[in-house]
């Protein structure tokens, strides 16, 4: 196969890679190591999995009849109904006849002799591109826990990124579920429905609040449908790709009272970014966080009967909302069961698992099923599973070993014609990530344009620029309270990861004036050669 571009991906970047791509003419492919289309959405399919962001903001926005035609059902989408939505965006353009499922790629080398890329799949078949794009995700590198004895257990070992098709049926089962992040508060309540018996091995808890989720009624879509224009313009010009609504003031300046006002409307209305931005300073002042913590934890402490597990379901080891913020559906309501134990990790870390089961400060538990919940290698951890070598035969995974340098998370000096959508240093977990991608798409769309416009072979960020650029995140960066987090976010989650703060964080609307400044001003971070 040989193409203009290849992108890698076939999730809500990749398709609206392609849409966009093959409308400037060029010859484009998409791979995709799935049986389907949906990326994130294909694969994470366990019980109670849906998403944080409220479905009017979480779709595309490039298509006006695509937004005024899709009818979503809940304030907060599930799986099926958003991988239904990516399906329906694949058949309604007509995407399916440019992409490979079942097709895995190993590596991805730059030919000096022929400018283009060079890819092989797993069943060693070959790929050239001029282009490659990798549409990979950001949430796409199942984190594969390190336990003692795993290995051994007789049971069923689930996983949550690779649940089976057809679902699991728990009824009359002792289930160990392992992770409380995102999917294990989502997972919870779920399996605690069938489960005979309900154990949920906990190390770090989770900030979560209500999502108080709910159907969406025909004059709400309507309200929002009759000037979408205008909502997608406030999403894109915020911090986070929402518009949250924020109280410009700072929580510290602020009376007790209308403080706790603000933080009870923003937590009633159940939006954890709209919590986490309630005022102006919750990432920077440890101040106003912590009234914010206070806040959260004395919600906790309502909703859970026995105040000991309690006191256990409240963070205390970081900030809020330096780690991404939950929602929930009666996570926390969950435990009042008498199914349902939380084990707390941190008071007595899991020794091993057996055949039968798991031991826990000396005591052996027996269950049917372990579930893991574990989370991601996030951001880059997708990239890092691919032998990419670019400029001179350089090593991405090498060239990232200590920092994963690069240019508004588009492009990487040393690996040119390659781009990523929402890598590092971007704003990508940290925001709505259908704003960000589109975002990237239609920068990266406008920088090949220009690149087949002066008719060179290749286009690179200069190394200058790419210094710059990871002088300013970092700088941005150190004014928040992120860096002092051990979280996903920072790498901390995996062994030898540097230790940093992966998603830009000057905010979304900042984010899109830099990149069209470099549009406008005709990329002047960018070597055409």
């Amino acid at each position: 196969m040989n193409k203009d571009v290849i992108i890698i991906g076939a999730g809500v970047a990749g398709l609206y890679m392609l849409h966009t791509l093959r409308k400037q003419g060029l010859d484009v492919h998409i791979v995709d190591r799935a049986a389907g289309v949906g990326g994130t959405w294909y694969w994470n399919r366990y019980p109670g999995c849906r998403c944080d962001i409220e479905s009017l903001d979480y779709s595309y926005s490039f298509d006006e009849a695509l937004q005024q035609e899709w009818k979503w059902t809940e304030k907060y989408a599930s799986q099926p109904e958003i991988l239904a939505y990516l399906e329906h965006v694949a058949e309604r353009f007509d995407l399916h006849r440019d992409i490979s499922l079942n097709t895995s790629i190993d590596s991805a080398e730059f030919v000096e002799d022929t400018q283009r890329w060079r890819l092989t799949t797993s069943d060693e078949r070959i790929l050239e591109a001029k282009y490659v794009v990798m549409a990979t995700g950001v949430l796409s590198a199942p984190k594969d826990p390190r336990i003692e004895g795993l290995e051994d257990f007789e049971g069923h070992v689930l996983k949550s990124a690779s649940w089976p098709q057809g679902g699991v049926d728990f009824t009359g089962r002792r289930v160990a579920l392992i992770g409380t992040g995102s999917t294990g508060i989502q997972m919870v309540p779920k399996i605690a429905e069938q489960a005979e018996r309900l154990y949920v091995l906990q190390r770090t808890p989770s900030f979560s609040i209500p999502a108080h989720n709910r159907p969406l009624s025909d004059a709400e879509q309507s309200e929002v449908k009759s000037s979408y224009a205008d909502f997608r313009r406030r999403a894109r010009s915020s911090p986070l790709g929402v518009d949250t609504k924020s109280d410009p003031r700072s929580a510290v300046e602020v009376d007790a009272h209308t403080r706790e006002s603000v933080f009870r409307a923003n937590y009633d209305y159940g939006s954890p970014m709209r919590f986490a931005n309630s005022f102006n300073d919750i990432v920077v002042s440890e101040e106003a966080n912590a009234h914010a913590v206070d806040f959260v934890a004395e919600r906790i402490r309502e909703r859970v009967t026995d105040q000991a597990t309690a006191e256990k379901l409240i963070p205390r080891s970081y900030f809020l909302a330096t780690r991404r913020m939950c929602i929930d559906t009666d996570y926390y309501e969950t435990f009042n069961q008498p199914n349902v134990e939380l084990v707390d990790l941190l008071e007595n870390p899991l020794e091993r698992v057996d055949a039968t089961g798991f031991v826990v400060d000396g005591e052996h538990i027996e269950v049917d099923d372990i579930v893991l919940a574990t989370g991601f290698d996030a951001i880059t951890g997708a990239l890092s599973r691919i032998d990419i070598r670019g400029r001179d035969g350089r090593v991405l995974n090498e060239r990232w070993a200590d920092y994963p340098a690069s240019f508004m998370g588009v492009m990487v000096h040393g690996f040119p014609n390659m781009f990523t959508i929402t890598g590092p240093l971007s704003p990508s977990v940290n925001s709505n990530m259908f704003v960000t991608i589109e975002q990237h798409v239609e920068f990266i769309a406008g920088l090949i344009a220009a690149s087949e416009g002066q008719g060179t072979s290749t286009v690179e960020v200069s190394a200058q620029a790419e210094t710059d650029w990871c002088t300013h995140a970092e700088e941005v960066s150190h004014q928040t309270l992120f860096p002092r987090t051990e979280s996903w976010y920072t790498g901390a989650n995996i062994e030898g990861k540097p230790r940093v703060v992966l998603p830009y964080l000057g905010g979304v609307g900042a984010f899109d004036k830099l990149l069209d400044e470099q549009a406008e001003n005709h990329y002047p971070a960018f070597e055409f050669a």
